[in-house]
């Protein structure tokens, strides 16, 4: 029931009389259902004039969607995962999401990093996840976490990028996180789904958020900007893409350590391949291509010989 409520609510208040009618409720029903709203960490405001959304609530109709991207939005409090959201109403049998939907959560109870991690949402976090349809092959599945690091960089127009897909502010904190899901079909996938995390008004311990250098954005208006972004760059050549992102790297040219499933190697983070993998000159000089890790950036480590051309 507070399901129905929430496509109802705006950033104008709305009385109870006006909102119950609407829904065949009276005003008694519809404050119990903002309630349970607000218990699912939905932002409702409550006043003499009645109910709306707190102004900033990335939710439809509030959000500026200048593409495709965001066109389809459904918005939620509470909920296990945007992810699985998204991949079930894309199997819809009837009304199956369309490329570029989007579906938004106040917080989720088993959101996902990279490699099974916990994906915390505290408040003021934007969790969102992004539908990607059409056969796409390996090659341009292996970009997409760079394009999408590049276009969450240029949105939130501070701080760098991590391979293969944080973003961090100059000292090391995270702001942002992208996850990369797909339905692999041999050589292609017929679908992707894209999540990602930033840390708008706050951040878990350790890790910063836009509001300590942007303490006006909302996150409606940095949604509309991820989103147009983007479709922006999902949609450029690869060389586009590795030559942005190698502009807004923190990694190249840094000594690093980078966990992979084959084990550790430290050394000196080159440059990216033509695929996005990371090329890392380990001591001695060889040079390691590496397609799937975690990077630590740890700061000069001696290479007994030049980099590799």
């Amino acid at each position: 029931m507070p399901d129905r409520l929430l496509p109802l609510l705006s950033a104008l208040p709305q009385t109870g009389d006006a909102l119950g009618e609407r829904l065949g409720v009276g005003r008694v029903t519809v404050h119990t259902l903002a309630r349970r709203l607000a218990e699912q960490g939905v932002p409702v405001v409550v006043s003499r004039q009645g109910y709306a959304l707190e102004p900033g609530t990335p939710a439809p109709g509030l959000v500026p969607v200048q593409g495709l991207f965001g066109r389809a939005l459904r918005y939620t409090g509470t909920t296990t995962s945007t992810q699985d959201d998204l991949r079930h109403w894309a199997e819809h049998a009837k009304s199956p999401a369309p490329h570029g939907a989007v579906v938004v959560a106040e917080r989720q109870t088993a959101g996902r990093g990279r490699r099974g991690r916990t994906w915390n949402t505290p408040h003021g976090t934007l969790v969102f996840s992004v539908l990607l349809c059409a056969p796409l092959t390996l090659p341009e599945l292996a970009l997409m976490p760079l394009a999408a690091g590049v276009a969450v960089h240029e949105a939130c127009r501070t701080g760098g990028l991590k391979w293969p897909n944080d973003l961090l502010t100059s000292d090391g904190r995270k702001l942002a996180g992208i996850l990369l899901e797909a339905d692999l079909r041999g050589e292609e996938a017929r679908r992707a789904v894209l999540g990602i995390g930033v840390n708008v008004g706050s951040a878990p311990e350790g890790a910063a958020h836009l509001h300590e250098t942007q303490p006006g954005l909302t996150r409606a208006e940095l949604l509309g900007r991820v989103l147009a972004a983007l479709e922006h760059w999902l949609g450029q050549p690869a060389q586009n893409v590795l030559s942005a992102w190698r502009a807004a790297s923190l990694t190249l040219g840094q000594a690093v350590t980078v966990t992979t499933p084959r084990g550790t190697i430290q050394g000196m983070a080159l440059d990216l391949d033509a695929q996005g993998n990371l090329l890392v000159q380990v001591t001695g000089g060889q040079v390691h291509t590496i397609s799937a890790g975690d990077v630590q950036l740890i700061g000069s480590l001696p290479l007994s010989s030049p980099p590799a051309s």
